[in-house]
């Protein structure tokens, strides 16, 4: 289980949420419509600073985590954030991790 976010994800998030250099993004599960991996369920972001982060990465001074209560969420998977520059929008793709 890990996240993976590109730098060009990591600018439009910082576009995007008028982010500083040193701020938090926070991946978490939330109810909704549906995601491909849990139905009712899908990837909500908030800028927060972490409190208990089990996944982390830093990209361009940001940094990116989910915390450990939400971790059942990518269990099993590989969170991969990337930029598509013809939408000028961000993918989320759930890549299964090797057993």
């Amino acid at each position: 289980m890990s996240i993976a976010v590109s730098d060009e994800a990591a600018r439009w998030y910082k576009k995007e949420l008028s982010l500083a250099e040193g701020d938090a993004v926070r991946f978490y599960a939330r109810y909704s419509s549906n995601s491909e991996i849990h139905p009712g369920f899908s990837l909500g972001i908030s800028v927060e600073p972490p409190v208990s982060p089990a996944l982390t990465q830093d990209v361009e001074n940001i940094h990116f985590y989910m915390e450990d209560q939400d971790l059942w969420y990518i269990n099993g998977y590989q969170l991969n954030v990337e930029y598509i520059e013809h939408e000028d929008d961000i993918r989320y793709a759930y890549m299964p991790e090797p057993q």
